[in-house]
């Protein structure tokens, strides 16, 4: 199986090994690199932090994320990626690419009764940032529309930065593979990973890319999109029968999601 499809099919294990902030003698550390006790300790204060709001914010949840997270775990799982007929990659390429499991996972959705679709963001350029494009999975209220629910099946890769520091690669760890849930949550994510990219390249004295600031960032998932509903692929998993849509607003908001979903497979973890 390509590596593709195994980190597709592993997307439902909480990961409970992420490292530790390690300790350090911040005395040591600020004779090192010409700075004060007090900028370490700032600084130190400052990525403790990050790690403890962006804990708190991937922990809330609610059943409306709960059920389509399930629904895709569902579809990942019965998923046969041998079998798809995907006529996006080139011939040298052994793995699925990503265009047709979007459509795959949108379908199954889409069967199971949710109002998913891919969306494709589209933003030009400004002084700040650069023009650029980025395709992710919705879903949305029949009842209203503006409630959605973002799937990103590639959303760790999103925040990886090359020359990072250990710091910033530590909270990169904690995100999960595969984002589900409000806007809301994904709006806060994305200021906790902007910020700390900022203050990363700040401490290393490297400039920041525009595209790896948060105007960019939410632009690939909370600006103007485009929605489609693709046409099924030759796949070699059954998808379940047809049902009548149903609204988000019908789920009992008060279920609680439990605290570790694993699945038979090994996997990593999925918001």
């Amino acid at each position: 199986m390509s590596d593709i499809a195994a980190s597709f099919i592993d997307i439902f294990h909480e990961q409970s090994d992420n490292p530790p902030v390690s300790s350090y003698d911040s005395s040591q550390e600020g004779d090192q690199n010409g700075e004060t006790s007090s900028i370490v300790e700032e600084n130190r204060a400052f990525w403790i932090s990050q790690k403890e709001v962006l804990q708190a914010t991937l922990k809330r949840t609610n059943s409306i994320e709960f059920k389509i997270r399930q629904a895709t775990k569902d579809a990942l799982r019965e998923m046969d990626f041998k079998s798809i007929q995907c006529g996006c990659r080139s011939p040298a390429e052994v793995a699925v690419c990503r265009a047709c499991v979007q459509r795959e996972v949108c379908n199954y959705l889409r069967n199971a009764g949710y109002n998913c679709a891919v969306c494709k963001s589209k933003w030009k350029s400004s002084p700040e940032i650069p023009s650029g494009e980025h395709c992710y999975l919705e879903v949305v209220d029949d009842c209203n529309p503006n409630d959605r629910v973002i799937i990103e099946l590639n959303f760790r890769a999103e925040f990886e930065i090359a020359r990072a520091s250990e710091k910033y690669k530590r909270l990169v760890r904690r995100l999960p593979e595969v984002f589900i849930g409000k806007e809301e949550k994904l709006r806060e994510l994305i200021r906790i990973m902007c910020n700390a990219a900022e203050k990363c390249m700040k401490e290393k004295k490297v400039h920041l890319g525009p595209w790896r600031k948060y105007r960019y960032m939410q632009a690939k998932w909370l600006g103007k999109c485009e929605r489609t509903a693709p046409a099924p692929l030759p796949v070699g998993f059954s998808s379940p029968p047809p049902k009548a849509r149903a609204s988000m607003l019908t789920y009992d908001l008060l279920q609680s999601l439990p605290a570790v979903m694993v699945c038979s497979a090994s996997a990593v973890e999925v918001v």
